[in-house]
């Protein structure tokens, strides 16, 4: 298990490709060292290989989803009220996973999109920051990351393209981006 003094909390941002990958290889190592691992992930719905991969880790990562993966207009979202219900279920499901003492690893995919459009309230993330284990690590991804999020944050990463191949025409690819 963990030899640290303190978990920290880590995230990953930016426009490049890759914030949700570094998620997934954080909890592929954490599961490596025999670290229990939960896995929340906002707006996204489509099965995808990732989750068919985490499942694949079995008892050692909970999987939770809390999204359709439709599109949220954040000027409108009060025409979203089953995108808002998930995200609030999520939170709730984050924070007893956060509580439960269970896990080494608690990741939060894509809530900073989930904030951005209006889905989910950024205190409560930082509440969820401010009463975590000492010993938990915690994962934040999605674009856009506040900066009352960078300020309480450990490590911030910024993940910006160079280059992308979606550029010339090559379009998202199972098992690669999806």
């Amino acid at each position: 298990m963990g030899c640290w003094k303190r978990g920290c909390v880590q995230i990953y941002t930016g426009n490049g490709k890759g914030k949700t990958t570094a998620a997934l290889g954080l909890t592929l190592r954490a599961v490596g060292a025999g670290m229990k691992v939960y896995f929340g992930q906002f707006i996204k719905g489509r099965d995808c290989a990732e989750i068919e991969g985490l499942r694949m880790l079995g008892d050692n990562v909970t999987l939770d989803r809390f999204g359709s993966g439709r599109w949220i207009d954040p000027s409108k979202v009060e025409l979203y009220k089953e995108e808002i219900e998930l995200a609030r279920n999520g939170i709730l499901s984050v924070k007893r996973a956060v509580e439960s003492g269970q896990y080494q690893l608690v990741v939060l995919d894509e809530a900073l999109g989930a904030i951005k459009r209006g889905v989910l309230e950024l205190d409560d993330i930082i509440s969820i920051i401010n009463t975590k284990p000492p010993m938990l690590e915690l994962i934040i991804t999605g674009r856009d990351v506040p900066q009352k999020l960078v300020d309480v944050a450990d490590l911030v990463s910024d993940i910006s393209p160079v280059k992308h191949y979606y550029d010339a025409g090559i379009p998202a690819r199972k098992g690669i981006e999806f």
